[in-house]
C-alpha cells in the first residue's frame, strides 16, 4: 500500500564514517508492518490520556540483508508530554525497554518510532532525528517513522517515512529533517487469518461485538467461503467464455497452477476421507476426555487427608459386636 499524494523522493545520503557496500545504500525502504505491532499501536491510542493529541512509542523488527526491506513485528509507548512551545519524552523509559525487548527478542533491532497523529512538526523531526542519531539510534540505517490517523469515525490512515537532512542554519539541524514518504504493506501469517477474519466480523455489527465460534461453526464458514470464492470463479471464467469481460492472463496462469495442484478424487473419496478423519477426531476427544477424569480422580485420592477422628471411628465400627439375630 502507498500512498498516492504526491511527492519528490530525495536520495538518503550516506554516512560520513565508513559503513559495509551492504548497508551504505540509497534505494528507498520498503516497510512491512505485522498485525501485531498494529493493533499494540491502535490499543496505545486507544488507552491515551484525554488531554493528548497523539501518543508515540518505539518500533521494533528486523532488517533485510540489503537493508532495502524492514519488517517492523514489535513496539512499546514511550511517555511523552507536549505543548505549543516545547516536548518532553521520556528518553530513560525507552532505554529500558530497548534493552529489555532486545534482550527477550535477540533477532530484533531498533528500526523507528511510531505517533498516533498524521501531522509532521518541528518536534516530529526532533524526535526522528534522535531514533536515527549515531550510538543510541539506528545510524547507519534509517529510521522508520510511522503515522497513523485515528480519528474515531474514520478509517485508520497509515504513513510510513525515512528522513534527509536538509541544509539549514546548524543551529537547528536537531529539529530540522526533510520526511520522505516510502511504501509499506500490511502482512499477517496465515494462523493469524481466522482472528483478523472474527475481528473485522464485528466491523458491521452495532456494538462491535462478534461472538468466538465453534469449531462446527468454523468448519461450516470456511466450506461456505470456499464455495463463494468457487462461484466467483466460475462466473469470471463464463464471463470470459462469452466475451463479456476481458481475459486477463496472469489470473489465468494462476487458474491453471491452482487447478493443477488440486488432487484428482472424487466427491465419494472426498466425502469417505472427511467421515474417517472425523471419526478419528472424535475418538482422540473421547480418549483425552478418559485420560484427563482419571489422572483427576487419582489426584483427588492420593491428596485426600484421613483425619484422626475418622481411623477412631472406623476402627470403633470394626469392634462393635455384631448384633445376634
Amino acid at each position: 500500500m502507498v500512498d498516492q499524494d504526491s511527492y519528490i523522493h530525495l536520495a538518503r545520503p550516506l554516512p560520513a564514517v565508513p559503513v559495509p557496500p551492504q548497508q551504505a545504500t540509497t534505494q528507498p525502504l520498503n516497510v512491512v508492518l505485522h498485525t501485531q505491532a498494529l493493533f499494540s499501536i491502535l490499543d496505545h491510542s486507544l488507552r491515551r490520556n484525554s488531554e493528548q493529541d497523539r501518543v508515540i512509542g518505539t518500533l521494533l523488527g528486523v532488517r533485510s540483508d540489503d537493508g532495502t526491506e524492514v519488517e517492523i513485528r514489535n513496539c512499546f509507548g514511550v511517555g511523552h508530554n507536549e505543548s505549543q512551545e516545547q516536548v518532553e519524552v521520556d528518553m530513560e523509559y525507552h532505554k529500558t525497554m530497548l534493552a529489555l525487548h532486545l534482550k527477550a527478542n535477540p533477532r530484533e533491532v531498533l528500526v523507528g518510532w511510531y505517533a498516533t497523529s498524521p501531522e509532521l512538526n518541528t518536534f516530529s523531526a526532533l524526535i526522528q532525528n534522535f531514533y536515527a542519531s549515531n550510538g543510541e539510534g539506528t545510524f547507519p540505517h534509517p529510521a522508520v517513522h510511522l503515522t497513523l490517523s485515528t480519528v474515531p469515525g474514520k478509517d485508520i490512515e497509515i504513513r510510513s517515512y525515512i528522513s534527509s537532512a536538509v541544509g539549514v542554519n546548524p543551529d537547528r539541524i536537531a529539529d530540522s529533517c526533510l520526511f520522505v514518504p516510502v511504501p509499506y504493506e500490511i502482512r499477517y501469517a496465515e494462523s493469524e487469518r481466522s482472528g483478523l477474519e472474527l475481528i473485522a466480523g464485528a466491523k458491521n455489527n452495532e456494538d462491535r461485538k462478534a461472538p468466538i465460534m465453534t469449531d462446527i461453526g468454523a468448519l461450516e464458514k470456511a466450506v461456505e467461503d470456499v464455495l463463494g470464492m468457487l462461484d466467483r470463479v466460475s462466473n469470471y471464467v463464463d464471463r470470459v467464455i462469452k466475451g463479456d469481460c476481458e481475459a486477463s492472463v496472469a489470473i489465468g496462469k494462476f487458474l491453471m497452477s491452482t487447478v493443477t495442484l488440486a488432487p484428482k478424487v472424487t466427491a465419494a473419496d472426498v466425502e469417505r476421507m472427511f467421515n474417517t478423519h472425523i471419526q478419528d477426531v472424535l475418538m482422540v476427544s473421547y480418549l483425552a476426555n478418559t485420560i484427563r477424569t482419571q489422572i483427576d480422580l487419582s489426584n483427588r485420592l492420593a491428596s485426600h487427608n484421613f483425619e484422626k477422628k475418622d481411623a477412631i471411628a472406623a476402627a470403633a465400627v470394626a469392634a462393635a459386636p455384631t448384633p445376634s439375630k
